[in-house]
């Protein structure tokens, strides 16, 4: 995309462009995913602290490596690649891509199964009647985008404004409605006898606190088209300060409306039993309407991230060269179809295998936590070399935004279980198919370095036994 005109996003639609992606699905599911997870008042605090203080670190490490390496533009991938390597950047584009992609695909089923509220043919959003009509929602999607990736983003900033105020609306209501009450916060704090330890309480709490940010980075995406890549870092910072409050309110705020054995059974989107509880059944319909016009904007914006994810690693040659087809007006079509084809896949597999929202969002977090952990890691590794270091105040601010930043990428990988990390070698492993072609194509060693020929044995290997372990049923995709 080589318009010009292109260039000119400031932090404010920036910001706004990370909220319309991180603002969707999550947040109405936040008080019933956290209880049903296992989580009790004292283990959420935990979870939303480490959460506030690794996310942030992640945000200051993207900012402080926006405007140390200004020329590491468009994704995270490109960090993992110059600080790890050809094979390592390429799993960290890989994986973010296909994140983007099981994302759309777990909005899907919150939208349709929100719909289902009102019209009964769609279910819980994962039959016949949502995967056919979500398909073509999804097409005529393809095709809106296809018209102008930069109006995209424009009318994102209307979208983003209509789907805070109901979200803020059901807050107010909690409050003045006198609904949250301490006695409730504080029964059964550490959730003793519910067979979970306060570290697997914690631990619980990682799927969701990273599924609901997932996102943040989507100022990094796009930072080609930003004025500077310091304004995409600090729209970064923005956007997930902004979020982190608006989610603890709404997580502490449920926890004080109703115990956590009766959030836990909640259907999704658990807010709208929430809000039921406080002011009656209007307060269910509020909700749900809310989640239509959440996720139904959500899914504008994470087609423009899903496009993009493939369509930069295409032109720095980290992808083959026809994910960089553009169209006459500078789309890069051939990404937005395959894009859109891959997600066609996943609903038909959804629709064959009943998988839930949970589920995709799930598989979906698993395969950011890679490209996430890698940027951290190389945010250290540049500090440890004096790359991110200007001044002599921000020294200290940015080697424990570093440490903290990498040290979150393995708490999530770790918080996450072994099950989860081989369930995404499942993707990765066919991944490397695509590697070895762009390779080729670019007439290049498949293994520039030893790095990348360990990794791939690593990934190959990872990949045969999530194979093992998915056919005796110890794993599942979906």
């Amino acid at each position: 995309m080589n318009n010009p005109n292109e260039n000119k996003l400031g932090s404010v639609k920036l910001t706004m462009f990370g909220i319309g992606l991180i603002l969707a699905s999550g947040a109405f599911a936040i008080p019933g995913d956290f209880a049903s997870s296992g989580a009790y008042p004292l283990a959420s605090l935990i979870g939303w602290v480490i959460v506030g203080i690794g996310m942030l670190s992640l945000c200051m490490c993207f900012l402080r490596l926006g405007i140390a390496k200004p020329e590491l533009t468009s994704g995270l991938y490109t960090y993992a690649r110059e600080g790890f390597g050809e094979f390592i950047g390429f799993c960290s584009a890989w994986g973010y891509w296909i994140s983007a992609v099981l994302a759309q695909v777990s909005f899907i089923t919150m939208l349709f199964g929100s719909l289902g509220h009102f019209f009964p043919v769609f279910g819980t959003g994962n039959n016949i009647a949502s995967v056919v009509t979500a398909s073509i929602v999804m097409w005529i999607l393809t095709f809106l985008v296809s018209r102008g990736i930069n109006q995209a983003v424009t009318i994102n900033v209307i979208v983003v404004i209509a789907k805070l105020l109901p979200i803020l609306t059901l807050l107010v209501a909690i409050i003045f409605a006198g609904a949250f009450d301490p006695d409730v916060f504080m029964a059964n704090f550490t959730g003793e006898g519910s067979g979970m330890n306060l570290m697997e309480q914690v631990k619980s709490t990682t799927f969701i606190t990273v599924w609901i940010f997932i996102g943040i980075e989507g100022s990094v995406v796009i930072s080609e088209r930003a004025k500077t890549t310091k304004a995409a870092g600090r729209a970064t910072v923005t956007c997930f300060l902004c979020m982190l409050a608006l989610y603890m309110m709404i997580s502490i705020l449920s926890m004080g409306v109703l115990p956590t054995e009766e959030l836990a059974v909640l259907e999704t989107p658990s807010m709208a039993g929430v809000l039921q509880a406080v002011v009656g059944d209007w307060g269910a319909t509020l909700v749900n309407i809310a989640v239509i016009i959440s996720v139904a904007g959500a899914l504008f914006t994470y087609t423009i991230l899903c496009v993009d994810s493939a369509y930069a690693p295409a032109t720095k040659g980290c992808f083959p060269k026809f994910f960089a087809r553009e169209n006459s007006k500078g789309v890069p079509v051939t990404s937005l179809l395959l894009s859109m084809v891959v997600i066609q896949i996943f609903l038909i597999l959804i629709y064959f295998n009943d998988a839930s929202f949970q589920i995709c969002y799930a598989l979906s977090t698993s395969m950011i936590m890679f490209p996430y952990f890698l940027s951290g890691l190389y945010c250290l590794k540049a500090t440890a070399k004096g790359e991110t270091l200007d001044n002599d105040s921000s020294k200290a601010a940015t080697w424990i935004f570093a440490i903290i930043g990498a040290v979150y990428g393995f708490w999530m990988l770790y918080a996450s279980g072994w099950q989860s990390v081989l369930a995404t070698a499942l993707l990765f492993g066919i991944g490397i198919l695509i590697y070895l072609y762009t390779q080729k194509e670019k007439g290049e060693k498949f293994f520039p370095k030893t790095t990348d020929l360990v990794a791939t044995v690593v990934v190959l290997i990872a990949f045969i036994a999530a194979i093992v372990l998915m056919v005796n049923g110890t794993i599942q995709l979906l």
